[in-house]
């Protein structure tokens, strides 16, 4: 059985956009990737450690442990062995308490490539292939979270394209997950149900593509 982590925020966590709701596990993208896996012959795991707010490498001032890089060696510790770990992350780095551009919140992904190289894990596991995610170009927030997100959608043009260079800067692989999908059309951050199902799917299949399964 292959066991494949997903480390990410809100988008991947299912909340309902301007709700504060959350979709079940085969509804959410990370029960779709998972089940369209299985349906392909394979048997997988995925483990899910996604936190509403999380950012690639900065605090929340006003909800603890909102850091990803902060305790990321222990739950690459935990879990192992690990085949693949699932980064997607960013999209919270805009919040209006930071001042971050792209290639900011790119920096903030390599960290934690590197702490997913050099996680303590006991000897002999296998050290994961680790894919990452750019999520879904923000368009102009709407709703409850619009104020929390205010000129986001200004702060992270060119996200994926950065992120797309720190993959290949650090031989981990890479999927633009605005090519299959694109933002809530309620909020203008999260995924909304179909979206879910519809990254599943491609991410699914993408990493069966690269694994030749």
């Amino acid at each position: 059985m292959q066991q494949i982590l997903i480390y990410s925020d809100s988008l991947t966590w299912g909340i309902i956009p301007n709700t504060r709701q959350r979709l079940p596990f085969d509804k959410r993208w990370p029960g779709v990737f998972e089940n369209t896996f299985n349906a392909l012959g394979q048997n997988i795991r995925v483990i899910e450690n996604c936190l509403n707010g999380r950012r690639t490498v900065w605090s929340d001032p006003f909800k603890d442990g909102r850091d990803g890089s902060k305790g990321l060696a222990q739950v690459i510790e935990m879990h192992s062995p690990l085949d693949w770990v699932v980064l997607l992350l960013g999209s919270n780095d805009f919040q209006c308490t930071h001042d971050n551009n792209a290639w900011l919140s790119a920096q903030g992904m390599t960290k934690l490539v590197r702490i997913i190289r050099q996680a303590p894990i006991e000897p002999g596991m296998p050290v994961p292939e680790i894919m990452i995610v750019a999520p879904p170009t923000i368009v102009k927030p709407k709703g409850v979270i619009a104020h929390k997100f205010l000129g986001s959608e200004v702060r992270c043009v060119g996200l994926a394209a950065e992120l797309e260079q720190v993959a290949n800067e650090n031989s981990a692989h890479f999927f633009n997950a605005g090519d299959v999908t694109e933002a809530s059309v309620v909020d203008g951050i999260h995924l909304d149900e179909d979206q879910h199902e519809v990254l599943g799917k491609a991410l699914a299949h993408e990493i069966a593509r690269i694994t030749n399964l």
